[in-house]
């Protein structure tokens, strides 16, 4: 098998989190068109994908705050009430994609999830690894889980993806979702944003001091906590980068998954300069995307 890339298509580009039970499927679509292009460029790329809830998933989560557990009485209703609206959006990513030439098979988390204290324990891999030996595409998507401690407990798609990094080599990772990079505050509310070019572990923590508030902060943590979740990736598996971009800007994805070197986007991986004399000023495009 050639080389392995996992994909996330963030709910925040894929719905409209202002809006519960929103699809943006024009946009699932473009992106679905992306992938075609690059796996038809490269047959020697394997991809899985995976994929956020954004306003399916999250709406229904904050509401009964699933990923605290069995807290109450309505938890466990929660709990499937949740698991409903994450499949309703993924039914819709799977359907959309295969529409456009993706040869995408669905894969279910919490069919074989098992948690503890809300880490990712145990998760079959078999499907993801006869799908992508036969040139499918497996799609992943944040999900609740069971979890011996909590009850159960909510599965994020980095969450998935530190798992799958531990059971195959990969070699990278790209986060397409709303914005264009990590920036030290919210660029979509404030046009002065600036962002980081890159980042690594030792630059990590004077970075997320800098970061403003808790932008883009949902039931799975947030910017700040996958930024820390991919640090620690790249801290295991050196050879691995992890590219943060906007799959907002038509093509920036496909780029990506091309590994050429873009304007825009931030790149995590486990060595190099400091960030902190890196920040660069505001993309136009970003403000364009407010």
């Amino acid at each position: 098998m050639g080389e392995l890339i996992l994909l996330k298509l963030g709910g925040s580009v894929i719905t409209d989190k202002s809006r519960p039970f929103t699809a943006r499927e024009d946009v699932i679509a473009r992106l679905g068109r992306e992938i075609c292009d690059i796996l038809k460029e490269r047959p020697d790329v394997r991809i899985v994908i995976g994929h956020g809830s954004g306003s399916f998933g999250h709406h229904v989560a904050h509401r009964y705050q699933t990923h605290l557990g069995d807290i109450g009485e309505d938890s466990w209703y929660g709990l499937a009430a949740t698991s409903r609206a994450a499949a309703q959006l993924h039914r819709i990513v799977v359907d959309v994609l295969f529409d456009v030439g993706v040869p995408v098979l669905s894969v279910q988390p919490s069919a074989s999830a098992l948690c503890h204290s809300g880490n990712l324990m145990s998760l079959d891999t078999h499907l993801v690894t006869a799908a992508t030996a036969s040139r499918l595409v497996p799609v992943v998507y944040g999900d609740v889980a069971i979890d011996d401690a909590l009850g159960f407990t909510i599965i994020s798609t980095e969450k998935i993806f530190d798992y799958l990094c531990s059971h195959f080599h990969v070699s990278r990772i790209v986060l397409a979702g709303i914005v264009d990079g990590v920036f030290d505050r919210d660029p979509l509310r404030d046009p002065e944003a600036r962002r980081y070019s890159d980042i690594t572990p030792g630059d990590w923590d004077a970075i997320r001091r800098q970061l403003s508030g808790s932008y883009a902060t949902d039931v799975t943590g947030g910017m700040a906590s996958k930024v820390e979740r991919m640090i620690a990736l790249v801290e295991r598996h050196p050879e691995m980068s992890v590219s943060i971009v906007s799959g907002e800007i038509p093509e920036n994805t496909a780029q990506c998954l091309r590994d050429v070197t873009l304007e825009g986007g931030t790149t995590i991986h486990s060595g190099g300069s400091s960030t902190r004399d890196r920040m660069t000023p505001p993309n136009p495009l970003d403000t364009m995307l407010a």
